[in-house]
């Protein structure tokens, strides 16, 4: 019983692991694509040829439709954060006004501007678009460094395991098979709960984890 646990545990922590490096993965992705598609944009209207409304609206539907399309690539509980900071893309008329009163000072109204002034915050919305938040870089940099020295620490154990199991080929069908359980129990179970809700996506992760890892470890 106490390898079994163990074995959970380990599954569990390794798990949690893979989810944090991969959602850091899928955050540089966003962070590069987002990038990209602003500077092309910005080019674009400063050449003439989309005005800087025209390429404001294209920010905006790109940039939402790249969060859309990334967070399914996205671990549940990493995806039950980011909608719990933001449920989901910005609109036009929010966007505006934010750009406004940033530019202008509290108070300003977007549709009070003047002609070139609008012009101003379309384009400050574009330059925007390639911007993600940096708190939300750096948490996700220092989740993507300990996840994958947790991921080296479980690999480390499971070689030990193997090394000096009396059937080493045995030992690691089985080291596999109770990681890879907990990891797809984990990611399954996660995915139970509403969006935007990282407590209960997570419990559901990890004791989905657990039961996975620990089914397959009595299995053996």
């Amino acid at each position: 019983m106490f390898d079994r646990a163990i074995d959970v545990l380990r599954a569990d922590v390794t798990a949690a692991a893979a989810m944090a490096t991969n959602d850091a993965q899928v955050r540089l992705l966003y962070q590069r694509q987002i990038s990209e598609a602003a500077s092309a944009l910005e080019r674009a209207a400063r050449s003439g040829q989309l005005s800087w409304s025209q390429a404001a609206d294209e920010a905006m539907v790109l940039r939402n439709a790249t969060l859309e399309a990334l967070r399914g690539r996205t671990s549940p509980v990493g995806r039950a954060l980011a909608e719990q900071m933001k449920a989901s893309g910005l609109n036009r008329q929010t966007l505006l006004a934010r750009y406004t009163e940033r530019l202008f000072g509290s108070g300003a109204r977007f549709d009070r501007l003047s002609a070139a002034d609008q012009q101003r915050v379309y384009a400050e919305v574009v330059r925007a678009s390639g911007r993600s938040n940096p708190q939300v870089n750096a948490m996700m940099q220092r989740a993507s460094r300990f996840g994958r020295g947790l991921i080296v620490l479980s690999i480390g154990v499971s070689v030990y395991n193997i090394a000096v199991a009396d059937d080493p080929g045995a030992q690691a069908v089985e080291e596999g098979a109770v990681i890879g359980g907990g990891i797809a129990g984990g990611a399954a179970a996660g995915l139970v709960c509403g969006p935007g809700a990282p407590v209960c996506v997570g419990i559901g992760a990890f004791v989905g984890g657990a039961l996975a890892a620990f089914g397959v470890s009595l299995f053996f």
